[in-house]
């Protein structure tokens, strides 16, 4: 089986052409020095250039990342100092809150004993407003009473009571009520 290239290299010796495959040292030499030319010549010129610019930026990704891995570690820090004062300050309102509700307990139980005294003061006193109005509403009662038994005794008598005798009257009435109530 033949392939193309055979068929193509056979064709071109036929001919009387250049047959592709035959060795010529002139060219081979020529390409191989053009080739170490070309490649001193990189080496000399390109290289350098591509690799300090390939230095250069590794470096300064190099400091992008350390700069980024400092600003992490120091958000890091600012987090936890962030933390620790919330932290602190949550502690600092509840012992604030707890504090405060202590002192309205405080106030509370203060103003309730108050107005527990004070309603008693005034209940002593509606008591006492009270015995002193019943005492005076007796009396007073007690000296109608002995006014009208007067009034009465002296017209049965068909004569003059006398402020002693009016006296007399009064004080055995009132032993009488006292005897009575009891």
């Amino acid at each position: 089986m033949m392939t193309a290239f055979n068929l193509a290299t056979i064709t071109l010796a036929a001919e009387g052409g250049v047959n592709p495959l035959e060795f010529k040292l002139l060219s081979y030499g020529t390409a191989i020095v053009v080739t170490i030319l070309l490649f001193a010549l990189l080496k000399i010129m390109v290289w350098p250039k591509i690799i300090s610019g390939l230095d250069e930026r590794y470096a300064k990704i190099r400091g992008e990342i350390d700069a980024a891995e400092k600003a992490r570690h120091e958000a890091q820090a600012a987090q936890r100092k962030f933390e620790e004062k919330l932290q602190q300050a949550q502690t600092e309102a509840a012992a604030t809150i707890a504090a405060a509700q202590a002192t309205a307990r405080r106030v509370s139980d203060e103003l309730r004993a108050k107005n527990d005294a004070d309603l008693a003061d005034m209940k002593a006193r509606a008591v006492a407003d009270i015995q002193a109005a019943k005492e005076g509403a007796v009396k007073e009662l007690n000296d109608h009473a002995v006014a009208l038994a007067t009034t009465m005794a002296s017209k049965i008598l068909r004569r003059e009571v006398s402020a002693g005798d009016q006296s007399r009257l009064v004080t055995e009435s009132l032993a009488e009520l006292s005897r009575a109530r009891n």
